[in-house]
């Protein structure tokens, strides 16, 4: 990490635990080494920062060029790994870069829907994911963020105190028999990579004899990133 990413990381740890409750459950589902990406459904602007926090190094993302020309996002950005691209169109070079920084063994965080949620529910896949799977043969860690929408929608404000978790899938590992097929290949991964985000719920919750929510109880270590 540089030191701009470390900063942020670290400050956006203690900023999400405060204000928004923030957790990460199955953390150690996260492959830490070597080639991965991570793929998350789209709630808003409060994901990439908490997504990044589920990894123990420096992760990239993908941001719409629209922000880097904000006058001080257009300077932070890119010194927090933001790859710029565009949204209306399919943006090749964003998908290159992709490519080229799983190819140099780097983590890489994919919104497999390609933008926030209107409504807070999942959305259809876009096949720029099954793309960038097939050209890397990376593999993939679904993860699913709840109450991101709650606390800060589309078009609307910020709303602290509202709790916000990631719920981390086992890794998806891909063999030679899952790129066979025809023209469909990269939505069929796509759609495969959704379907496993799709699946990830909540643990239930757990109220003790002091009527204390364990749902997510901190670790022996006093982590809120529980394991």
């Amino acid at each position: 990490m540089n030191f701009y990413y470390w900063l942020v990381y670290h400050l956006s740890r203690i900023l999400a635990r405060f204000f928004l409750g923030f957790h990460i459950i199955h953390r150690d589902h996260i492959i830490q080494t070597g080639p991965v990406i991570l793929a998350m459904n789209h709630q808003s602007y409060f994901d990439p920062p908490l997504a990044g926090n589920a990894c123990d190094r420096a992760i990239y993302f993908l941001a719409k060029k629209s922000l880097l020309k904000a006058p001080v996002l257009g300077w932070l950005l890119p010194k927090l790994n933001v790859i710029p691209v565009e949204l209306e169109r399919t943006d090749r070079s964003a998908l290159k870069a992709l490519i080229r920084i799983l190819r140099a063994e780097q983590a890489v965080l994919v919104f497999p829907e390609g933008s926030r949620t209107p409504d807070g529910n999942l959305q259809s896949a876009l096949p720029g994911l099954g793309l960038v799977i097939t050209k890397t043969r990376a593999p993939v860690v679904p993860m699913r963020i709840f109450g991101a929408f709650e606390a800060w929608p589309i078009g609307g404000k910020i709303r602290l105190w509202r709790r916000i978790s990631i719920v981390v899938g086992d890794p998806i590992y891909f063999s030679d028999a899952d790129f066979e097929g025809g023209r469909d290949l990269y939505a069929r991964l796509s759609r495969r990579v959704m379907d496993a985000i799709a699946a990830l719920q909540l643990p239930a919750r757990k109220i003790d004899n002091a009527g204390i929510d364990n749902r997510f109880a901190r670790s022996p270590s006093g982590s809120i990133f529980r394991e």
